[in-house]
């Protein structure tokens, strides 16, 4: 007798798959409305403050004076070089530093987690460097590495390979005993242990620290595009500044923060996609 018209049966019997409740949906569709009502009126007072002249236009540039120091940037009729080759600098000085602090920061965080002696070594020193401001080593890269391009990649890359570090370390402790002894008991090597167990426990924070290294490093590029830089958008916002061309300087402000707003953006669809179960358990 074939089993068919049972399963049929049984499949038409299964309730439907559960969907999100009716507030979260509501709450989850109402998040982006408050963003773009937020930077819309952020938008309209700065507007209504610079027409209105409650504030002169030194300390904060009209939209419209923002927008033609793009065009001048873009021509580039401001320090002889395109805008585009600063972003294009820029670009590539963070993305680099984020992939090299990456590169070391995650198996630094996976040995600290699962050594004693890994973190007996790497955890002082991390500790020790993280909260000093980069430009308090800034002398120091350039001194050891020169005024080239390692040393600017290079202060990036330590302002992201510690909370990178540090994040891993703590995601490897989600790792429950349970789980680790089942696929020690199993059978399971040292590094299928690490591989199949520990590091997907350990992934949602890894990405969480992506997320606070990637906005650390836009926010140490200025520091690293201070001394000898060709080009690159902070090495344009401290030129203006120079000037008081508070219009460029605006302008600049708002490429980094709309760089790093995107990139951020690209992470949070990337944890989404890598842990769907995140918040959910």
């Amino acid at each position: 007798m074939s089993g068919r018209p049972l399963d049929a049966a049984a499949a038409s019997e299964a309730p439907p798959p559960a969907r999100p409740p009716r507030r979260a949906r509501r709450d989850g569709a109402l998040v982006p409305v408050v963003s773009t009502a937020t930077v819309l009126a952020c938008l309209g007072l700065w507007a209504a403050a610079t027409d209105g002249g409650w504030i002169r236009p030194l300390f904060l540039p009209a939209p419209e004076a923002v927008l033609a120091a793009l065009g001048q940037a873009w021509d580039g009729a401001i320090d002889g070089a395109p805008l585009a080759l600063h972003v294009r600098d820029s670009l590539l000085r963070v993305l680099g530093a984020f992939a090299l602090a990456t590169l070391l920061g995650i198996p630094a965080g996976l040995a600290m987690g699962t050594s004693r002696i890994a973190r007996g070594i790497l955890d002082p020193l991390i500790e020790f460097y993280r909260p000093l401001p980069p430009l308090a080593y800034l002398p120091l890269m350039i001194i050891w590495f020169g005024i080239g391009e390692a040393s600017k990649v290079l202060l990036i890359v330590l302002a992201c390979f510690a909370p990178v570090a540090l994040a891993t370390r703590a995601g490897v402790r989600a790792a429950s005993a349970d789980q680790i002894n089942a696929a020690r008991a199993l059978g399971a090597s040292r590094w299928q242990v690490l591989r199949y167990v520990v590091f997907p426990a350990a992934l949602p924070d890894i990405l969480i620290g992506l997320r606070i290294g990637m906005g650390v490093g836009w926010t140490t590029l200025v520091a690293a595009e201070m001394v000898a830089a060709q080009a690159g958008l902070g090495q344009l916002v401290l030129n203006a500044s120079n000037f008081l061309r508070t219009d460029v300087v605006v302008m600049g402000i708002l490429l980094i923060g709309l760089f790093a707003a995107l990139f951020e953006f690209g992470l949070r669809r990337l944890e989404r996609a890598l842990v769907p179960w995140k918040g959910k358990g």
